[in-house]
């Protein structure tokens, strides 16, 4: 039996329009009632994806599929007017991290995700570490066409492309309530992304207490931290910075709900400290969920209850037209290319353990660097560039740069012995990141309990016969990884500084993954990277 949208749309709107409990923080009369609605981390994917963040193929069913942007669009419309029924003014936020992670970003830049941004109402945005993926540039030309506000306190941008484009943080008036909204941007965007000499990270700390005293000055009369830092730092911060209300965040893709499956927490954590009660929220990753944050407020400010959650984004939702003709104008040019077969794989390759064990997913990409380098004896790869797994079964060009949607390309270089040791210390220190390495030609064993440097405890390269010995701390090794690793992404100052004879515009290391793949390359698990 087909749905009728309209009839849909209703009975969520009725839905989502009952009230929601509040819990009292405070005494008071109540003069504002508010309601935040928040994404982060969605990652340029419009179209649905499944439960590993890829792409949603015919066979899975309704089911197993969430999010895309014409059904958030809906779920934020729904969302909005069940909260103006009940009374609430309402603001839209983003907490970074739109760019990177679908051939919709890798081709446009981010001029697919500001035009949906604009088609649902954002309000203010903070900038996350992919935004500079590909440069300041690049996030210069999203921030100049961009009708909302692109915040972060914590950047110093003066003597980059972005010089005169972000704010510290801005003044929302909604019915006559003052809010301030203060950005942050996790300092590790330094060696996880591409954010070039010219942008500085402070300390976020600092940086918010200034710019949310600055905002109480200009009259805001509650404070809004729209955080890029992780839930952790969110935390770590919450109720220690005068002044600051609300921790709404992204970065570390965490969904805190009170009935969604598999939260990592509660929908909203209060947090007492020396400053006073902070809320901490999160709505997970990739449009899958839509967060709401109900507030009311006093005359003076005073955050008197709070109440709302994250709701799941799922196919049942109708797609708002306007934002479906958008991601379907855009699509179209798509399609030819994204469904060109690369090949077959036996079985499909999560990335979902890449970042603490060497992982098939990594092996193979770590083998087609080798094999498209040659005289490289070994590879690097950093688990971050995993963004996503592969499928079984025909493997498309889609597929591949959904895994791989930097634009990287290989880089060569040789490396002393001890630089070597060092680029492996480095991304064992880092277990849990995108720093930890995927190698080819290299034999590691090491203790994961351990504290750097001594969680490396044997170290061995593969000779031209197969057979592994010790690394050589004088010997050049021949080495082949990515430009972002060679560069110093992910801590890997070593191959920066100490490189001899770098070159790093090889061939795109997507080409090289897909003629893997074509040439039925087998990955599996051979203890490159055991335990001790």
């Amino acid at each position: 039996m087909q749905r009728d949208p309209k009839r849909l749309g209703r009975r969520l709107l009725l839905g989502a329009a009952a009230s929601l409990p509040m819990v009292r923080l405070a005494r008071g009369a109540v003069a504002h009632r508010l309601t935040l609605l928040h994404v982060n981390d969605f990652h340029a994917r419009h179209e649905p994806v499944d439960g590993g963040a890829l792409a949603c193929r015919p066979d899975q069913g309704r089911g197993g599929c969430f999010g895309g942007s014409p059904r958030l669009a809906t779920a934020i419309a729904l969302a909005r007017t069940a909260a103006r029924s009940a009374g609430r003014s309402v603001a839209l936020l983003d907490a970074g991290d739109q760019f990177q992670g679908s051939l919709f970003y890798t081709a446009w830049k981010g001029e697919v995700e500001r035009a949906v941004m604009h088609a649902i109402g954002t309000e203010v945005m903070a900038v996350g570490n992919h935004e500079f993926d590909n440069g300041p540039a690049t996030l210069a030309a999203f921030v100049r066409g961009a009708r909302f506000a692109v915040v972060s306190a914590n950047l110093q941008v003066d003597d980059s492309d972005l010089a005169g484009l972000l704010r510290p943080w801005i003044i929302l008036e909604k019915d006559g309530l003052r809010i301030g909204v203060v950005g942050l941007t996790t300092p590790e965007t330094a060696t996880s992304s591409s954010p070039g000499p010219r942008v500085r990270f402070l300390p976020p700390g600092p940086a918010l207490t200034r710019a949310a005293a600055e905002a109480r000055a200009a009259g805001a009369r509650i404070v809004l931290a729209l955080s890029h830092l992780g839930v952790g730092a969110d935390r770590a911060l919450a109720g220690r910075v005068p002044g600051v209300d609300v921790f709404l965040g992204g970065h570390s893709h965490t969904l805190l709900s009170d009935t969604e499956p598999g939260a990592a927490g509660p929908a909203h954590a209060v947090l007492d400290g020396p400053a006073g009660p902070a809320v901490v929220l999160q709505a997970g990753a990739y449009g899958r969920h839509l967060g709401r944050l109900d507030l009311d407020v006093a005359a003076d400010g005073t955050v008197l209850a709070y109440g709302g959650d994250c709701r799941h984004v799922g196919l049942d939702l109708p797609m708002d037209p306007t934002v479906a003709a958008i991601v379907a104008s855009y699509a179209v040019h798509l399609d030819a290319v994204r469904r060109r077969p690369v090949g077959q794989m036996a079985e499909a390759l999560s990335n979902a353990t890449c970042r603490i064990a060497e992982c098939p997913l990594g092996n193979l990409v770590a083998d087609a660097m080798l094999a498209d380098s040659p005289g490289a004896e070994v590879a690097v790869m950093n688990a971050g560039g995993l963004r996503t797994g592969l499928p079984g079964g025909t493997v498309t060009l889609g597929d591949v740069l959904s895994v791989l949607p930097f634009g990287n390309t290989l880089a060569t270089l040789q490396l002393r012995g001890t630089d070597l040791r060092a680029a492996i210390v480095n991304g064992l220190a880092r277990a849990g990141t995108g720093a930890f390495p995927q190698v080819a030609g290299l034999r590691i064993t090491w203790n994961p309990l351990a504290a750097s440097p001594s969680r490396l405890l044997t170290l061995q390269v593969r000779n031209a016969d197969g057979r592994y010995a010790p690394l050589d701390p004088d010997r050049r090794y021949r080495v082949v990884t990515n430009n972002f690793v060679r560069a110093g992404g992910d801590g890997y100052l070593m191959l920066r500084d100490n490189a001899i004879d770098p070159y790093d515009t090889g061939p795109p290391l997507d080409d090289a993954v897909s003629r893997a793949i074509a040439a039925a390359l087998a990955p599996g698990i051979d203890e490159r990277i055991g335990l001790r």
